[in-house]
Order: C-alpha cells, then sequence, then structure tokens
C-alpha cells in the first residue's frame, strides 16, 4: 500500500484503468463461457441474413468455446487472443427473394452442424471473420428456373449491409449436391463423401441423373480444404463424366475457388459427334463422326465471361488425325471461338456429316434421326442454322493429304472458316488436286435476317488442270492419254440442306475436258455409272479416245438446262441436249451421236437418260432404229447396193481435235441460245 501511495495521480488512473479492463474481460469469458447462447442466435442469424442477402437460420443448438486463435504465417500478439469458437448444429440457408419451388426445394443449403472460429477483432470492424468453416453432412440444393433465375448467385444488395462476410477456407464431409434447372432441362444428384489416407484428395463425389434429356453419370475426387483467400493454393479437382454417349474427363487444379476460376487440367473428350457437345457446353461445333481428343485446358472466369484455351491437344475425327489449338472467349454480344486445326491424314468419307451425307449408320451412332427419304441421293439433313448466332467463330483448317476408299490424290486442303453473327463463310476453301487445284468461296447467311428459318448460300468453284491420270490413277492400266480437266460453278441458293438448297439454286455450271481416253471401266472407277451405261449402248465395252468434251449448263430454281454440251471423239461428236432436275433429282437427257467419216452398218440413233439420280434409265429411240433397219430390208428386195445406204453414216470428215478445236468448242458453249419459243400449249420448246 505505501508503494501504491507513492505513485503519481497519472499512474495511479493508468493502473485503475488496466485493472479494470482485466477485470470485465475475464467476467466477460467467465459470462460468455457460462451462458446460453441459443439466446444469441437470432441476433447471429440477422447479421448473416444481412451478410448474405437471403434468410440464414441456426434451428439446433449453438455453443461456443474458447480457442486460441488459428495461425498462419508470422505470429503477432494478435495470435495469443482466444478466439470464440463456435458449433451450431442444423444451419439453414434459404433461396433468395422471389425463388420458389417445392418444400424440398425451400432451401438453398442446409448442415447438420457447422463448427468455425471468429476473430472477435473483426467483430468490431462489423466483419464476420472465419478462418475456417468445417460441414457435416452439407446438403446443397441449387435451383434455376425458366426464366434464368438461380439461387447461387449472391448479388449486391439495393442496401448493402453494414456487416462483411470474409470466409478463407472450406472442409468437406458427407453430403449431397442436388441442381435441378429448367433452362437446360437438368435434374443432378451428386453424393459426396470423405477419403481416407490420400495426400492429393479429401472428399470423393458420384454423379446422376439427367442432363438436357440425356441420361449422365459419372465421379470424381476434389481436394478436402478449399482455400477461398489463399489464390495461389491449389484445389485439385478430378473428375469422369458420361452424358449420353458422350465423356468428359478432367485432371488438374482449381488455383482461385473464390471465382471459380484459373482452371488449369488436362481435358480427355469424345463423343459420337462434336455437334452433341452443344448442350454440355454451349459451344457450336460441325457435325462430325465419332471422335476423341485430349489436350491442356486452362481457363479463367471474368464478369466480362472468361477465357478458356484448349492447346497442345491431340485426337481422331473418324478416321481422321486432329491437332491444334483453340481459344474460347464467354463474351458479348456473342462468344467468340478461334484457332487452328490441322490434320496430317483427312478421310474424305469423314466430311460426310458436316452435310448430311454419312451413312444412315452413321446418323444413327451421332445421334441423329435418318430423314434420308428411299430413292433420294441428295442429303435432306437440315442445317441447325437458329444456333448459329450464338457464336462467332475464325478457325482455320489445314489437312496435308485426303484419302478415300479408293485412292483420291488431293495432297493438301486449306480453309478459313469464318462464323460472324449468324453468316458461315469458307473463304477460301482449297484443294491441289490431281495435279491442279480446286478452289472454292462458300457464303451461308443463316442468321435469319435475310431469310427466316433458312439459310441464303453463295458458291464460287474453279476447278483447274486437273490431271485425268492423276484423277483416276488406275487409268495407266487402261493406256489412255494424258488429258486435263476444268470447270467453273457460280450458284445462289436458298434452303436449310443440300438437297433444298440445290432444288432452289440458280446460276450456271460449266467444264471442259480436252485429250484423254474414256471407257466404260473408267467411267464405273469413276463413279459415273450413268455414263458406263450410256457408253455401251454406243460402242459397247471398249476404249474410246476423247478429244474434248464442254459442257455448259444454265440453272434456274434447281433446273440445270444444256446450253451447250458437245462430247468430240475419234469415232463421232455427241450432242447432249435436255434438263437435269436437281429439286426433284430427275434426268431428262437426249443424246445424239455424229459419225464421223464413212462408218459402215452403223445403227447408231439418239439415246435418252431418263429417270432418277438413284435409278437412271437410258434407252435407245426405238423408233427410228426400227425406220432404219425396216428400210433396209425393203430396200434389200429391190437393190441389194443401195440397200447398203440407210446404214452408211457420212458425219463431217474431221480429224481429231487439238486443243485449238477444244477452246472453238469452249467459245461456242460460251454463246448463250436464243430464249425458247413457246408453242400454242404455251410449254416451251428445248
Amino acid at each position: 500500500m505505501p508503494r501504491f501511495t507513492t505513485l503519481s495521480r497519472r499512474q495511479k488512473i493508468t493502473v485503475a484503468s488496466a485493472a479494470v479492463l482485466v477485470t470485465l474481460s475475464v467476467t466477460a469469458i467467465v459470462v460468455m463461457l457460462n451462458m446460453d447462447w441459443n439466446r444469441a442466435k437470432p441476433w447471429l442469424d440477422a447479421r448473416a441474413s444481412e451478410a448474405l442477402g437471403r434468410p440464414f437460420a441456426i434451428v439446433g443448438d449453438l455453443s461456443l468455446t474458447w480457442q486460441q486463435a488459428p495461425t498462419a504465417g508470422q505470429q503477432s500478439w494478435r495470435t495469443y487472443l482466444p478466439w470464440p469458437h463456435l458449433q451450431a448444429k442444423d444451419v439453414r440457408l434459404g433461396n433468395p427473394r422471389g425463388m420458389t419451388g417445392t418444400d424440398e426445394q425451400a432451401q438453398l443449403a442446409s448442415v447438420r452442424q457447422i463448427t468455425f472460429s471468429l476473430n472477435p477483432l473483426a467483430l468490431l470492424d462489423k466483419k464476420i471473420h472465419i478462418q475456417q468453416l468445417r460441414l457435416d453432412t452439407p446438403r446443397v440444393h441449387l435451383l434455376r428456373n425458366k426464366h434464368g433465375q438461380n439461387n447461387w448467385t449472391f448479388d449486391q444488395q439495393e442496401r448493402p449491409s453494414p456487416w462483411q462476410l470474409e470466409l478463407q477456407s472450406v472442409v468437406f464431409s458427407k453430403g449431397t449436391v442436388l441442381l435441378d434447372d429448367d433452362v437446360t432441362h437438368t435434374a443432378m444428384r451428386a453424393d459426396v463423401d470423405t477419403i481416407a489416407h490420400d495426400k492429393r484428395y479429401g472428399i470423393a463425389w458420384t454423379l446422376s441423373g439427367n442432363y438436357g434429356g440425356a441420361s449422365i453419370e459419372g465421379g470424381g475426387k476434389a481436394g478436402g480444404v478449399l482455400s477461398l483467400q489463399q489464390q495461389g493454393t491449389p484445389f485439385p479437382i478430378e473428375a469422369d463424366i458420361r452424358v449420353g454417349a458422350s465423356s468428359v474427363a478432367i485432371e488438374g487444379t482449381l488455383t482461385r475457388p473464390a471465382d471459380l476460376a484459373a482452371l488449369d487440367v488436362r481435358l480427355k473428350i469424345a463423343g459420337p459427334s462434336m455437334a452433341r457437345l452443344y448442350p454440355l457446353t454451349g459451344l457450336l461445333l460441325p457435325e462430325t463422326p465419332h471422335f476423341s481428343t485430349e489436350g491442356h485446358l486452362t481457363g479463367t472466369l471474368a464478369p466480362n465471361g472468361g477465357e478458356w484455351v484448349y492447346e497442345q491437344f491431340r485426337g481422331k475425327v473418324g478416321s481422321s488425325d486432329v491437332e491444334g489449338k483453340l481459344r474460347f472467349s464467354a463474351s458479348t454480344p456473342r462468344k467468340r471461338l478461334t484457332g487452328e486445326v490441322h490434320s496430317r491424314l483427312l478421310q474424305f468419307s469423314d466430311l460426310g456429316p458436316l452435310v448430311g451425307a454419312d451413312s444412315s449408320a452413321s446418323k444413327k451412332e451421332r445421334g441423329v434421326p435418318s430423314t434420308q427419304p428411299a430413292g433420294r441421293v441428295l442429303p435432306v439433313e437440315t442445317f441447325k442454322s437458329e444456333r448459329w448466332s450464338s457464336l462467332d467463330a475464325d478457325v482455320r483448317y489445314t489437312a496435308d493429304k485426303i484419302t478415300r476408299d479408293a485412292e483420291l490424290p488431293i495432297s493438301k486442303l486449306d480453309t478459313h472458316v469464318v462464323l460472324s453473327n449468324g453468316v458461315l463463310s469458307l473463304t477460301p476453301l482449297n484443294f491441289n488436286l490431281a495435279g491442279g487445284t480446286l478452289s472454292a468461296q462458300i457464303k451461308l447467311d443463316g442468321s435469319g435476317k435475310a431469310l427466316t428459318d433458312g439459310i441464303v448460300a453463295e458458291l464460287k468453284a474453279s476447278a483447274r488442270h486437273l490431271h485425268i491420270e492423276q484423277l483416276f490413277p488406275r487409268l495407266q492400266a487402261l493406256q489412255a492419254s494424258v488429258g486435263e480437266i476444268n470447270g467453273d460453278v457460280s450458284l445462289s441458293a436458298t434452303g436449310n440442306s443440300v438437297a433444298s438448297l440445290l432444288g432452289n439454286s440458280n446460276g450456271e455450271v460449266r467444264a471442259l475436258i480436252n485429250r484423254g481416253s474414256i471407257s466404260k471401266l473408267l467411267l464405273e472407277e469413276m463413279g459415273l455409272n450413268i455414263g458406263s451405261i450410256v457408253l455401251t449402248k454406243l460402242v459397247g465395252d471398249k476404249q474410246v479416245k476423247l478429244n474434248c468434251m464442254v459442257a455448259d449448263f444454265a440453272v434456274d430454281k434447281g433446273l440445270m438446262r444444256t446450253r451447250q454440251f458437245l462430247v468430240d471423239t475419234d469415232d463421232a461428236v455427241l450432242h447432249v441436249d435436255g434438263t437435269v432436275s436437281l429439286a426433284n433429282e430427275r434426268l431428262d437427257l437426249t443424246l445424239r451421236p455424229d459419225s464421223k467419216g464413212l462408218r459402215i452398218f452403223s445403227l447408231r440413233s439418239p439415246l435418252y437418260v431418263q429417270g432418277t439420280f438413284s435409278k437412271p434409265e437410258v434407252s435407245v429411240d426405238k423408233g427410228v432404229l426400227a425406220l432404219r433397219a425396216g428400210g433396209a430390208l425393203a430396200l434389200a428386195v429391190v437393190a441389194p447396193v443401195a440397200a447398203l445406204l440407210p446404214l452408211v453414216n457420212t458425219g463431217p470428215a474431221t480429224g481429231p481435235a487439238e486443243d485449238n478445236e477444244c477452246a472453238a468448242l469452249l467459245a461456242q458453249a460460251r454463246v448463250k441460245p436464243a430464249a425458247p419459243k413457246a408453242d400454242k400449249t404455251g410449254r416451251k420448246s428445248r
């Protein structure tokens, strides 16, 4: 006491104040340890509800103990302060205002028990600071209604709460996550459980349900502790999911889980067609045969949509190999896909699904109903142009070599695919083919602005210096002479499939072949079965030297009409006249041979090529043939020598056509004929 009396007045006040503070602190701790904390639940519920923007309630018991503050890094005097350690049972978090559903969907989340420690000093600054949140048997039910409103987005409140929630990490235990999404017609369930004795993963999960009308199943693993504040701490993830016939597998890390960003994984993906991935990824990809790829996927989500890069990927599409790099941006107003894809070897048949020209078995495998009518050749499968406006694309595709079942000498393919606001362009689409080039420019406007529920198409293509002996390598065995093929196509059309586009097309088709030889066998190798039938009717199955062929068609509303069609051989000039209907897939052509020089016993007469593309019919003008044969028989009674005259064809005596004659034929083909005159019935004559 004497020592206390010797202290100055200021010192006495300081000592007394410290004593009061210590006494109050000890008293507060004693009171807090012994009080019933269930009485504080209304206050805690209100503060948490304000911070989360939705109802929060602790339904079960709430207890408190005092523990030393968790240490993370450098220690200070604050680390020696005891922290209140709360344990809450039966905790529930409701849906935001306006979200309705069944009784089972009334809660966003419920947890059997939550354990966490609060930073007492942060409370003075109106911050609920939780360093680690432990969840025992959580149940999360994610909802999104048909209007796009969901219960997992924590929007900023119109009147921001003065209280803030800071959560650093989460520890999971056994639980359940459900998703009901009316937008994608999805109902899924994931069951989570802890893993013991695994250095990398802490929990495992299984998945089941339906996604977009297709069954979904799978499973995976994840880390036991999810760090939400330490951005550099990797959170390991592994998943293997199957949606219908497609599968997706990833393995890697998520290093910014608070933003669901910085994904760095190895991605394997496979399916019956790339187009079937649209419901799963939202990416507009082309129809393909069965495919599988594996590569490195990195991604970041951002307020403007995020960026994803799939690089160093390799895989197979049908029998073709693919590799390259693709970049996806979830930007506005449309998502964007850019990159480069390359194939060392492209199987020609793998391009069939792009336009619906694959087999019924292939269509079934890629999940597309076979709508091709019996007897129709042109593909009727419709393009899904309604999706084109959801994505912009700028992708370069190249292939070193292209093969088909029989060897096709295409050495390179180069195309630039651009999709902009619903308009798809392939400019250019180039092939190195048979020592020459095949170049095309294709524009398909599926935006719906030019044509509702359809496509406005433009095609310009040219073939230059295609060598016949390279185009059909087996020709050498037929001892054919060297020849070239040149041609041009210019068409515009409207429709929603290959068949409807060609059936409504307008423009012109021209082709020129100089030198070479043809035979029934060669035409069959080329797939020109109609030609092989015609040749057999004319000369039988033998080799015919071809000096020149010029074909010039005008196309009007899908009807190809010959302007000039001439075939010059050593034996005759063949005049072809008539129409080819692309809309009805019907042929109506007349072939008139004009023999060169003096030919004895020539019974040649016009040939008619009619019928459908799938079942063409070639017939001889029996009336003309009978007239010639009948006249010869009658004259035989009067003068045996004169009887030979009807069988003698005295065509123009000309030699083999040279290149200048081919040029003359081409010039002749470019002269447009006068408009056909109408007869008394109003029908136009050919």
